[in-house]
Order: structure tokens, then sequence, then C-alpha cells
């Protein structure tokens, strides 16, 4: 019998050190098929006669069209657009108190994973920004076998029991008597299916609010949504729930942004993390987990195996653990992202399931769907799904395998081979299911813990600021505008009456549906100060600026306001009228990154607008200027103009810019997040206050006062 194999330590390389085995450069090669038979023609097929018939001996045509014709697999019937990236998990300090699991013990150890981001409705071609659960899948390639992460940007789901997984798909999805709309919620069957299922009610409300309508994949939680469980090694367990908290904080674009940039930049999201990585501005997610001892199971006034429920942060807090950093994009989008697998029954020892009743219809149709997407049972040996753990079985044959099992043997137990490969013990580091004790009856019910389907959908009303409840409001009127059925507007209103007689109101007035009659409010008072994005991080980090400027610009005071943003974190970029370079008064020529033409302000966290005579004549001179500022205004953002660069702002109509220059001794507000001054070098702290003004995100008091007017 040979011994156990010696395994190599695991680190942050040893995945790409396992795909550099499968990289191929082609770059001064000569063209070959797939056989490595070298071509001389690759422009013309094989012909009868220059005009003639194709022959089909031409076998390197026949080869590259069939190859052509079969280049597209299925693709996932959820989460069918995504983007992915490499990375690696550290520990902060060992959990050997709660699990077992070795990548959570040595924060020496950098874990390799591949991140998957993605939206859930759409389709591969849909847009990044649409309203809608963002996908969170991590990868973890631990040295006791790859580890998934399964989750959402929501830490909870529309339903409780995977039984309705397929109906709730089906009435998300466009409508199937005329496919539309495409990656949409706004349309008469999700709707009908939601006010015919208010277990719903919880996660139409996350639906609804920002947090469906993320500024980038990197400024967005994580969640694992269920209910999982650590185990020691002394076989003690904890519920645990994941968190992945970005350290840019928690951020969200506003809605008429989103529906821009679909036009605009369908691929937003996704070019912002790939960007961000070529740059060097690695996206950072700390690592946190609930935990609730197994003797206070039931001390909650909700059931914590419930996926429409959240444990409140005050309640249970999180404890951070580590940080995983994405610093490497995907050489191949295919064999990287797309081919990828996740299942949340990919687990290590110390990490357990509980009695989730949606994670365990979960665990059947992961890898039920791979065998389709993928080909076969075979996947796992696609090189950005093999485990670095030695991989030893007595699985054989099927669709494209790829090892070379050698030997007479492909069963246990035997004897031709010593009885390998056997079983480890659980000592050696074999998986060993949690001892939980289960009795009862079949039964096909709930239990009574999971009826409540309203106290924690008001408990997440009653936690957002007055700007987040208008754009859940906002939210609600677009959705069910687009609903044709009354009958399912007015059910809609009188569901979400439930929730909160305020929000059904504001609703109804929106929609032509009758306010619920009922002037008593809900009974849930309580509210989590974690569940606004209102408090979470502001940092100008890796945040984009528009610098506004034309050919006589402001040498010196650009230079400085270039140098002073790039040294807190932000990355400019020069908008013009054209491509090319521009020249300041000074002679000393800039690149421009964007033309006016190409570039928009949705594509920019802020505006910058340079002094000069002849630049601010310039760009005045092109009406597409005064709607890029009108727009950053209208979406909140924060807009710094120095000396006539003001114009500007008085061209687009923003209230208080007409009145000349501002005075050089301070950096006044024109409007919240406003800022204007007559020399940035000169004017105290201005590029000081234009950055801790971007670091806010967006100027919610625009809206109060557009409001109030």
């Amino acid at each position: 019998m040979k011994k156990d194999d010696q395994r190599e330590p695991i680190n942050e390389q040893s995945k790409d050190k396992q795909l550099e085995t499968y990289r191929v450069d082609d770059t001064g090669q000569k063209l070959t098929t797939n056989q490595g038979l070298r071509v001389s023609e690759d422009e013309h097929s094989l012909k009868a006669g220059v005009r003639g018939p194709t022959l089909m001996e031409d076998f390197h045509f026949r080869e590259k069209m069939t190859h052509f014709d079969h280049e597209r697999i299925p693709e996932r019937i959820v989460h069918a657009r995504g983007f992915g990236a490499h990375g690696y998990f550290q520990v902060y300090e060992p959990m050997t108190e709660y699990t077992k699991a070795k990548f959570l013990q040595d924060p020496s150890v950098k874990t390799p994973v591949f991140v998957r981001f993605s939206t859930v409705a759409g389709s591969r071609g849909s847009s990044d920004t649409v309203r809608d659960v963002r996908g969170f899948a991590t990868k973890f390639y631990t040295e006791e076998g790859n580890y998934d992460l399964v989750g959402n940007n929501m830490p909870v789901f529309f339903i409780q029991d995977a039984m309705k997984f397929p109906d709730f798909v089906h009435a998300v999805k466009p409508e199937p008597h005329n496919e539309i709309p495409q990656a949409q919620s706004a349309h008469d069957t999700f709707w009908d299916f939601v006010t015919s299922n208010t277990e719903t009610a919880h996660m139409v409300m996350w639906a609804m609010s920002d947090r469906s309508l993320p500024r980038s994949f990197r400024m967005m939680e994580g969640f694992g949504v269920h209910t999982f469980r650590f185990v020691n090694e002394q076989g003690k367990g904890h519920f645990v729930k994941f968190h992945w908290k970005p350290l840019l904080g928690v951020h969200s674009l506003v809605w008429d942004e989103v529906q821009k940039l679909a036009g605009k930049d369908p691929d937003f999201n996704r070019r912002d993390l790939w960007d961000a990585i070529e740059t060097g501005n690695y996206p950072e997610f700390e690592f946190g987990v609930q935990m609730i001892k197994e003797e206070d199971e039931f001390m909650f006034d909700f059931d914590i195996l419930d996926p429409t429920k959240i444990w409140p942060e005050e309640q249970v807090p999180v404890k951070i653990i580590g940080k995983m950093t994405l610093n490497r994009n995907t050489d191949n989008f295919f064999a990287e992202t797309e081919q990828i697998a996740f299942h949340p029954g990919h687990v290590v020892p110390g990490i357990d399931f509980t009695n989730d009743p949606l994670l365990q219809g979960r665990l059947f149709s992961y890898t039920d769907t791979q065998l389709s997407r993928l080909g076969g049972p075979n996947f796992h040996e696609i090189p950005i799904n093999r485990s670095v753990a030695p991989v030893h079985n007595n699985q054989r044959d099927g669709m494209h395998r790829m090892t070379i099992n050698r030997g007479p043997v492909s069963y246990h137990k035997n004897s031709l081979a010593g009885n390998s490969p056997e079983p480890a013990s659980e000592k050696e580091g074999g998986y060993a299911h949690y001892a939980e004790k289960v009795e009862g009856r079949k039964i096909q019910a709930r239990s009574d813990s999971f009826k409540d389907h309203f106290s924690q959908a008001t408990l997440f009303w009653n936690s957002m600021s007055a700007v987040e409840k208008q754009h859940i409001v906002n939210a609600f009127r677009f959705e069910l505008g687009k609903v044709k059925t009354k009958e399912i507007r007015q059910r809609a209103v009188d569901m979400f009456s439930q929730v909160s007689v305020d929000l059904a109101k504001r609703m109804a007035a929106g929609i032509g549906a009758k306010a619920p009659e009922n002037t008593s409010d809900s009974r849930v008072t309580l509210s989590s100060p974690a569940l606004s994005q209102m408090n979470t991080v502001k940092t100008p980090l890796t945040r984009k600026v528009a610098v506004l400027a034309g050919n006589g610009f402001r040498g010196k005071e650009v230079s400085g306001m270039l140098q002073s943003l790039k040294a807190v974190g932000l990355v400019p970029e020069v908008v013009s009228v054209q491509l090319g370079t521009i020249v300041c008064d000074g002679g000393n020529p800039l690149e421009v990154d964007h033309s006016l033409l190409t570039a928009d302000s949705v594509l920019f966290d802020a505006v910058y607008i340079a002094g000069g005579r002849q630049s601010a004549d310039e760009l005045l001179a092109d009406s597409k200027t005064a709607d890029f500022v009108k727009e950053a205004f209208q979406h909140y953002k924060t807009i710094g103009a120095v000396g006539e660069g003001v114009e500007l702002l008085a061209a687009a109509g923003i209230a208080g810019s007409a009145a000349g220059s501002p005075p050089a001794t301070a950096t006044p507000e024109i409007q919240p997040g406003v800022l204007a001054a007559e020399r940035a070098d000169e004017a105290v702290g201005f590029s000081r206050d234009f950055a801790a003004a971007v670091a806010q995100h967006r100027h919610w008091d625009r809206s109060l006062q557009s409001q109030a007017r």
C-alpha cells in the first residue's frame, strides 16, 4: 500500500502554478489544426476552380467551422451574466475554538480563491446595472479540497423552501409567451408570484432598495444567505452565517443612472473590476461570521434556519476573522469565469449544513445543472475547477475525462490494489458529518416558526433613512407601474401595507391603486442601523473624477489638483472636446483620456472643472459639457469648479452659480457637494475639501431640497 500524499503547503500561488500547466501562448507560432498539423492557408477554402464549389475534403475548413458551431455552451439558468477574478484569503486569527477548517487557522497562509460576481435574472448578454440581486460566489482552493461559499449581495432570499425555487425563477424570468422583459422584475408574472407568496416580502424590500443597484462589485456586501454550521475538533457545533464586508464601504447608483449606464456602458461593473485590478487598486473584503451556540437556537423571535430572515447584527454581532484580496484578472474569460462550477455542497471538515430547507434543495440542484452546462460528470477536471489538493477516487469514464487512471481496480473495497484508495479517518482529515439528532414523521409542511412574513420586512423599512425610503417607494412605483394587471397592483399595495402603511400609501399614490384603509401601522418598532447604507464606510479611494478641461486651462492649478487627487487615492481622468492633447496656459501638453462624445458623467463619481478663460470658452461652446455637468448634479455627485469653470455650473442651471467668482480664501458650497474657488492653488484646502466631498459618495441633501421645492 502506498503512503498518503505528501501534500505541498498551500499558498497564494498554488492555483496559479497549477493553471500554468494549461496556459498556451501562441505568439510567434505557426498556425496548426487541432491535431497539430501545420496549416498553409487560412483565408480561402478548398474549391474546384477559383469560382467553383467548396470541396468536402477540406478538413481544415470543416474542423474550423465545426468548432465554431459548437463554441457556445448552455448558459447558467440563473446568474448567467457574471465576471470573475483571482485572489487570496488570509484569516486574522486561529478559529480553532469554533471550527477545525484548516484554512481558518493559520494567519500566515494565503489561501488562493476565485470569485465570480453576477446578476441573477438576466441572460449573458444583459446589462450589468439592472435592478437585481447580485451573486457573490467564492471558491477557496484549500489544502483539504475546494470549499465553495455561494452567496449573494443580500442576506435573505425570496422563498423558504427549495421546492418553490423553479416557480420563483419561472416568474422572474422573461414571460414565456414573448420572452419579454429581459433582466427585469418589472412585469406581471413576478409580482403575481410575490403577492401570491407573502414569504417574499422581506427580500422584495431589499430588492426595491439601493442594494440592488451597486456602484461596483467592489462596493457591495456578500452574504452566505443560509445558516451553516461550524464544527470544532471536539465535535461541538455553532450555527453560523457568513459575511463579506468591502473595505471601500457599501455604495449604490441611482435609478436614472443605472438606466443610462445600461445603454452607455452595459459592462460598467465588469470594466470597473477589471480596471481596478489592472491598476493595482485591489478590491478587499473582510470576512465576518455571526455565530449562535446550539443551546441558544430557540432564543430569538425568528427561526434562525429561515432563509427569509436575517440575524440582526445588533443582536448577533459580526466577528471579523479575515480578509480576501482580489489581485489578478483572468487570462481567458470562457476558460475561467464561464467554466467555473460552484456548489454549496463543496465543503471541508469543520463546515457543515443545517436543516435550512432552501439550502437542502440547493445541495441537489447545483451539481445537477453543472452536468448539463459543462457536458458531464468530469467538470471538476476543468483547470479552473481542479482542486489543488490531490484527488483520488474510483470515478472513471464519462464525457471529457482528462486523467489517465492506471491499473485494473476502480472499486472499493478491493484486494488487488491493497484496498486503495481507502477512506481516511477523521484524524487523518476525513470528512465526518455532524452528528445531529434528527427525529420526526415524514411530512410535507412548514414549521409554524416560518410563518411570520412581515416583521423583518418592517425592520428593514424602519432602518432606512428618509432618502433610502424614497428610493424604495420610487422603485415600487416603477416596477408596479410596468404591471398591466390592476388587480396585481392592488394586491401589492395591500400586501405591503402589512409592512408599513406609510409605504403602502405612497406606493398606491404612484400606481393608481387604492390606498389601504387601515391607519394603524405595524407594531414592529425596532430598527437596525447596520442595514442602512448611510452608515457605511466613506472613503475617496479609487473614486473616478472627470477633469473637464480645454486648451488654455490653468496649468499650475490643474497639475496641482491632479497630484492632490492621486495622493488621496482618487483616479482623475481628463475629459475634453476631443481626444489627443490639450495645451495649458504655459504651453505644456496634457493627454486627454476621453472626449465628450465617448464619456458621460454616469461613468464617473465626481467632476472637477478647470479654470482658464480659453478652456471655459472651448467647453461652453460644446453643449454636451453643460449636459455632462447637469447630469452629475442630478445624480447628487460632487462637483468642483475653479475660476472661469464656475460659468459651466451656471450653464448647467445649478442654482447659486451665476453670481460671479467666489472668494479665494475659502471653499464655499454653492449647493451641497458643489464646491467653487477663484483659484484652486490659492483657495484654502480646496483639493482637501473636494476629496472629502467625493468620499461622501452622494449628496442627498439636494434630493431633500428638490422634494421640498
